[in-house]
């Protein structure tokens, strides 16, 4: 009897133990992760510790890099020579993962899964579709997929939410305010513009230059937000990269006060091209390439590449207010940015084609 007893008491103590042990490891697994809500209002299970992400795309590897360039593990697409000059050796050598969702979807599953990031993160613009995108994403590859809304109005909470979810705040925090001071500071110049003083920018892309990125598109908000004037309107906005197509006689009746063209276009084709000279900014000079490197000044994607175009923009639309000094202001958010030291005289080379003309 004692025996059975004896018996009884080890088996319930041991049942304890183990029940115990179980819900002790449960607590541990459960610290261990967390619950994220996206932008799409989406619950996302993720690691507490997350060092290893996958970008869906080009805007979301912009941001992702600036923040905490060591957690990327691949590339939406590999970036070209004249980007990675700007980056550490190593960078060159991550895979390419392909597009993750969309029209032209190029997802390398191969190399996704020997990579194995901890979470795929997009970033952007929010569209209709953002949230069944984004599941699609995570049952195809079973990886956690989150989309965090990124846009002029919103880089500063979207930069404070990846220093939460990376642990890397105080570069977040960093980026974020200088978004936030440029954006202000933009705002409130913007404010003192009269509407007679308003001026017209043509965004012209392509080689013809007559890619138009107009009024209402994504690729061109910084123009409104400086307080100028997209020179373009047309019925139905293109938010493609290259834009509407217009023609030399719209152009004409546009009549733009600025042009800027995006590099390795048409930029050094218009000093002997009457069809352009027959414009008023082109005999004034007022015409510019668009800085390029590691990547566009105003788009291409349009992604933080964008805060340093609001400076660069203004002192050339406006420069009685605009009154920067681009070489230094340069400087900082390459640093800020891109953590790469330019040089002085690799920002003189930047804005070559991009400053005032002399006479």
């Amino acid at each position: 009897m004692k025996k059975s007893l004896v018996l009884l008491l080890c088996l319930v103590l041991a049942f304890s133990l183990l029940t115990a042990c179980s819900a002790q490891q449960n607590e541990q697994e459960a610290a261990q992760t967390f619950t994220f809500t996206d932008s799409c209002g989406r619950e996302v299970e993720l690691p507490t510790a997350i060092d290893k992400v996958a970008p869906s795309g080009a805007v979301a590897q912009m941001i992702l890099y600036s923040v905490s360039p060591d957690t990327l593990m691949g590339w939406s697409k590999l970036p070209s020579e004249k980007i990675l000059a700007y980056f550490p050796a190593e960078f060159a050598a991550l895979p390419e993962f392909g597009q993750f969702y969309g029209k032209n979807v190029s997802l390398n599953m191969e190399a996704l899964i020997a990579a194995a990031p901890q979470v795929i993160i997009d970033l952007g613009d929010k569209k209709p579709t953002h949230a069944q995108d984004m599941d699609a994403i995570q049952e195809q590859t079973g990886i956690p997929t989150i989309f965090i809304e990124a846009n002029l109005q919103t880089f500063p909470q979207a930069y404070r939410t990846l220093g939460e979810l990376l642990k890397c705040s105080e570069q977040a925090e960093k980026i974020a305010v200088y978004i936030e001071t440029t954006i202000a500071e933009a705002q409130g110049k913007a404010a003192q513009i009269t509407e007679a003083d308003k001026k017209s920018v043509f965004f012209g892309t392509g080689e013809t230059g007559l890619d138009a990125n107009a009024r209402g598109s994504i690729h061109a908000d910084v123009i409104e937000l400086i307080g100028a004037e997209n020179a373009v309107v047309v019925p139905e906005v293109s938010n493609k990269g290259g834009g509407n197509t217009i023609n030399m006689e719209q152009l004409l009746l546009f009549a733009p006060d600025v042009i800027v063209l995006s590099a390795d276009g048409a930029y050094g084709k218009i000093a002997a091209d009457k069809q352009w000279q027959a414009l008023e900014a082109v005999k004034q000079g007022r015409y510019y390439e668009i800085p390029l490197g590691p990547y566009n000044w105003l788009s291409s994607p349009p992604s933080v590449n964008r805060i340093i175009g609001i400076k660069w923009l203004g002192s050339l639309v406006y420069p009685d207010l605009y009154n920067y000094d681009m070489v230094a202001e340069a400087q900082e958010f390459y640093k800020l940015f891109w953590h790469y030291d330019l040089s002085k005289e690799e920002a003189q080379e930047l804005l070559a084609n991009s400053t005032f003309k002399t006479k």
